[in-house]
């Protein structure tokens, strides 16, 4: 047995795995930080609320910034379209870039329909949408 042992054998388990744990470490610490925002907001509206002091303009305005308008039907077809271009970009440059080798052109395809079929779910959803003020014509 080699001098490093069984450790040698961890070195590719972690090559793997460091990559998915560093973006989810990552992701996580966004998240948390855009939590810890929100509850520093709120709690100094609180006071303010308690104090009966006004609430500046300024501050109603920052809160509202990053609020997520209603989906609409306009919006989703607008989405729809974008993912349904995406996955048919995926397919064509994939297929564009295997037409050398007749075998490899399925993974790029599968890999384009992925964003293709959520487009396409978009699309139909468009119609069944409630907010119907901006329903595309049929």
């Amino acid at each position: 047995m080699d001098k490093w042992g069984g450790i040698a054998l961890l070195i590719p388990i972690f090559a793997i795995v460091m990559p998915f744990l560093t973006g989810i470490v990552i992701v996580g610490m966004v998240g948390y930080s855009k939590n810890r925002a929100r509850k520093d907001m709120q709690e100094t509206i609180r006071m303010a609320i308690d104090r009966g002091q006004p609430l500046p303009t300024e501050m109603i305005e920052a809160m509202t910034r990053n609020m997520k308008p209603p989906s609409s039907a306009q919006r989703d077809i607008r989405n729809g379209i974008i993912w349904l271009a995406v996955g048919l970009g995926i397919a064509i440059c994939g297929s564009l870039l295997s037409i050398s080798d007749n075998e490899s052109v399925l993974p790029p395809l599968a890999f384009g329909a992925v964003p293709a079929t959520i487009g396409i779910a978009l699309i139909a959803l468009s119609f069944f949408n409630p907010n119907k003020g901006d329903k595309p014509k049929a």
